[in-house]
């Protein structure tokens, strides 16, 4: 029996590429990580930015938030330092933003070629450590997918058709709605146990070792017990 850990994050999200690092750490040394299924959910921060749009994130957090742009710019710094401490690349400033609908529906694309852990390292790694914008730009979109080991034509169909995988994402972020999480990152054990947050390694660690001591028992018969199986039923 396995142990499910759904991630509702988004692209444009921090904090989701820090508790994913954190998350990672924790699952990396829990001795049933072979028997945990994680699986990325869509939760979009923003989602009525216009698609064929992007800009420089500092001064986009600074009008968002009220606050000045200097402070924007701390707040980035103080980020790029938490990164730092999981040894992860971050660039303090110079970054975009931008709509995120096409990079989940592309997520979802690749949970079914079971390539969706891969896709969502690649773009993490494409819009915080990387220098070329990833944000209303296709083809730069369609460069990390396939680097993630996606088909390209395959992708390409993807994005060209905007209900594809739509209804997925729409999906995810009713439930995420029902489930009360309201920011992201946002992780949810087996259907009983939330994580909220970029914890500390520590606090995944924990979560993970109670969500598995916590899974229903198997059932097993008694030697003697009338059963049939593929080969037919025992007298």
């Amino acid at each position: 029996m396995t142990t499910r850990v759904e991630i509702w994050t988004d692209i444009n999200c921090p904090f989701c590429y820090l508790g994913k690092a954190r998350f990672d750490q924790a699952l990396a040394a829990f001795e049933h990580r072979d028997d945990v299924e994680v699986v990325h959910r869509s939760f979009e921060l923003d989602p009525t930015l216009p698609a064929d749009e992007s800009g420089p994130v500092i001064p986009h957090i600074a009008a968002k938030y009220g606050i000045s742009v200097e402070q924007a710019a701390a707040n980035e710094r103080g980020i790029g330092a938490q990164a730092a401490e999981l040894s992860l690349p971050y660039r303090t400033s110079g970054r975009d933003y931008g709509n995120s609908f096409d990079m989940h529906r592309l997520l979802h694309y690749a949970l079914d070629q079971d390539r969706q852990g891969a896709l969502v390292d690649a773009l993490y790694a494409a819009n915080f450590a990387e220098q070329a914008p990833v944000f209303a730009d296709t083809e730069r979109l369609v460069a990390v997918a396939v680097g993630a080991g996606l088909d390209e034509t395959a992708v390409r169909a993807v994005l060209a058709d905007p209900d594809a995988y739509a209804e997925a994402v729409r999906r995810d972020e009713r439930q995420a709605a029902q489930l009360g999480a309201t920011g992201v990152p946002f992780f949810v054990l087996d259907n009983k146990y939330a994580v909220s947050g970029a914890q500390p390694t520590e606090v995944f660690t924990q979560a993970l070792t109670t969500a598995w001591n916590d899974r229903p028992a198997p059932v097993v018969a008694a030697a003697d017990d009338a059963t049939c199986g593929p080969d037919g039923c025992a007298i």
